[in-house]
């Protein structure tokens, strides 16, 4: 917990120093650091100033994988955990450069933190590890090709099935979503319904159920005659004179019918609904 309060102190003045890079030559301080007994004060202060100097190293990291669905500070403290562990697990008797050891080990904490906690939609375990491996590889294919790779060519360089690839990239999408509630507003002349507003409505089919289930078992209880009628009016779409001829009737008869019966159905629908 310290560390992490020390690398969050510190990141202030890091924003401050984007003219050089403290963290070069930082091989001699761990040499010395490899020399001094862990928890003497010794070893404390010089890890901690060993940290400091690196952060913006982490900071630079942190900022690479922003834009993803993830906030920027949250970053940064993955990839803090990261150099620490970096420094921590360093060995210097090796030869091996430190940035060259701490970068890997710092963007794996990341890639980790995004395979782990950073979908917003539930993604297999097999195509976040496969996700986490296309932008190193995409890299690789773009200095050796000098372009932009296939999908193909990302497949091979991989070695995994071209539809797995295809659905890492589409998994892209997965670190974030926004609600069909958001609006967005530019200014106030300018504004953006939200999804919902935009595209939801009320569906009629709704109020035409609710009438069809009231209305259902009272045109049971008609006469023959009136739903035969009715049938015919809005079903069939005759006109009255077309259905007084079929009845036998006189189309008075039928427009009294008619009145009558809806009358006496929406008298009766609107008593049962009260």
């Amino acid at each position: 917990m310290t560390d992490q309060n020390t690398l969050t102190a510190s990141r202030t003045n890091t924003h401050r120093r984007r003219g050089s890079d403290p963290y070069d030559g930082i091989e001699p301080s761990l040499v010395e650091l490899a020399t001094l007994s862990v928890g003497t004060p010794e070893h404390a202060r010089l890890r901690s100033e060993i940290l400091r100097r690196c952060l913006p190293l982490a900071d630079h990291i942190a900022r690479r994988y922003s834009g993803r669905g993830q906030y920027h500070d949250d970053l940064f403290q993955v990839a803090s955990v990261g150099l620490i562990a970096a420094v921590d697990r360093f060995d210097p008797h090796r030869g091996t450069p430190f940035l060259g050891f701490a970068v890997p080990t710092m963007m794996g904490e990341v890639r980790r933190h995004f395979r782990d906690h950073a979908w917003a939609v539930r993604v297999p375990r097999r195509t976040k590890e496969i996700q986490a491996s296309l932008s190193p590889a995409i890299e690789r294919l773009c200095q050796r090709n000098s372009r932009m790779p296939t999908a193909v060519e990302i497949a091979v360089e991989l070695e995994v099935d071209l539809l797995e690839v295809t659905r890492a990239m589409l998994a892209a999408n997965a670190y974030d979503c926004h609600s069909l509630d958001t609006s967005a507003r530019e200014n106030d002349e300018n504004y953006t319904p939200s999804a919902a507003a935009a595209l939801g409505d009320v569906d009629p089919g709704y109020q035409l159920s609710e009438e069809s289930i009231t209305v259902g078992p009272l045109l049971d209880e008609l006469t023959e005659r009136e739903r035969r009628v009715l049938h015919l009016r809005f079903y069939e779409g005759m006109t009255q004179h077309e259905i007084a001829e079929q009845l036998g009737v006189s189309q008075m008869q039928v427009s009294r019918i008619l009145t009558k019966t809806l009358t006496d159905l929406r008298e009766r629908a609107l008593a049962d609904a009260n």
